[in-house]
């Protein structure tokens, strides 16, 4: 069944879920950088609570979804609408298809479509009534809406897999392509179970032309309409869509190998700046990207200040041991503190940006460029003397560099 997956279903597939896995290991990477094991652990006490979380809504939506359908719907069998279930039977068994899901009808209300679904296992494949009465004098377009669902079925990622998927699909381009490319894949799929091209390009076609007019839809014009998609507008809101233009499908259906128009090339460069926000279109994919960038700027740059802080007053440590030495062996040696750090032979500035100060009490002031840090000099139990460290003013504890916190 390989034939049955388009091209770029198929190398999207592979990218996506290697880019997701990545992208997943870089964050528990970082987090374990920044924070070691209790990060880790907490994003996994994390992952678990939205998995439960995301499970019951799951549960709850789903279920209430499929009671619904089970309650309202009509279900096709051998003895309910049999020429279609036996159309639906025929689809199973090209797409060889064993366990074969549930098949109902419902009132669309003149809407043409149909969808599949899934419950705890069970597969379902619903066709609205408009899509039924508009395709009834063309059984091939009914049977290439329910392979096109069949298709979704097949190709339905599993919970862990889709996991993995997701943080890749909402890169822009990507995630657009890759929905793309999947109904690409299903409408292969429609189409396998089509006796004719023409019959599943026509029922394509309803979508744009309606319940009655799909009849009369000139395939030679439509082709030449392609020619518009060229534009940048339309090339630009194609990339950021979930589905190929409904005219560019048509042709793919209609012929085995399209002459499809290629996508304004500047397009491509908007389109990279928006990211995937799957049916609700680019609007929303360009404020939720401003929206994400206004996050990670709320969350990064205080960590970045806080990091920047943190190595200076690092360095500030590092280079005033050598004072903290110095003072301990005059303590040592004469029991009482130095009049000045010249005293013991240490100036004042011990590096750009960095002095001493030594104040009451022997403690020691190190001031650098984003702070300063303070030493207290104590006696343990032993009496050995031994130095504390706190913030200066304005200092976080965040901020604070190891052995100092």
């Amino acid at each position: 069944m390989s034939q049955l997956i388009y091209r770029h279903d198929r190398s999207l597939t592979i990218v996506t879920l290697v880019l997701g896995v990545s992208m997943w290991a870089l964050v528990a990477y970082a987090l374990a950088k920044v924070g070691g094991a209790q990060s880790l652990l907490a994003l996994a006490l994390a992952v678990m609570l939205f998995s439960v979380i995301g499970f019951l809504g799951y549960l709850f939506a789903r279920s209430a979804a499929i009671a619904l359908l089970r309650g309202n719907g009509i279900e096709l069998s051998d003895a309910q609408f049999p020429e279609l279930h036996a159309q639906f039977s025929q689809c199973c068994d090209r797409l060889s298809i064993r366990e074969r899901p549930h098949i109902y009808i419902r009132n669309g209300n003149g809407v043409l479509n149909a969808f599949a679904t899934w419950f705890l296992g069970r597969k379902f494949v619903v066709l609205l009534s408009g899509v039924v009465d508009a395709m009834d004098e063309n059984p091939n377009g009914v049977r290439f809406y329910v392979g096109h669902e069949l298709g979704h079925i097949l190709r339905h990622d599993n919970p862990i897999i889709w996991v993995l998927r997701r943080p890749a699909l909402l890169l822009p381009l990507l995630g657009a392509a890759f929905s793309r490319a999947r109904e690409s894949t299903c409408d292969l799929h429609g189409l396998t179970c089509s006796d004719s091209r023409e019959g599943a390009a026509r029922s394509l076609v309803a979508l744009s032309a309606g319940a009655a007019r799909w009849k009369r839809v000139s395939f030679e014009s439509l082709r030449a309409q392609l020619n518009s998609t060229k534009a940048f507008w339309a090339s630009f809101h194609e990339l950021t869509a979930s589905y190929p233009w409904t005219s560019k499908r048509v042709m793919r259906v209609l012929h085995e190998k399209p002459e499809i128009p290629r996508r304004n090339p500047f397009a491509y460069i908007l389109a990279a700046f928006v990211p995937y926000a799957g049916r609700l279109g680019s609007g929303l994919g360009f404020f939720l990207y401003v929206y994400v960038i206004g996050v990670l700027a709320a969350i990064a740059i205080p960590a970045y200040q806080n990091y920047a802080v943190r190595a200076t007053l690092a360095e500030a440590m590092a280079v005033s041991q050598p004072a903290r030495d110095a003072l301990t062996d005059y303590y040592i040696a004469n029991g009482h503190q130095p009049d000045s750090l010249a005293s013991v032979g240490i100036s004042e500035n011990v590096a750009t940006g960095i002095t001493l100060s030594l104040g009451q009490g022997m403690n020691l002031a190190v001031q650098s460029t984003r702070g300063a840090l303070v030493f207290s000099p104590l006696l343990d139990k032993q009496g050995r003397l031994v130095w504390g460290c706190s913030g200066g003013p304005g200092v976080r504890a965040g901020q604070l560099p190891p052995g100092c916190q």
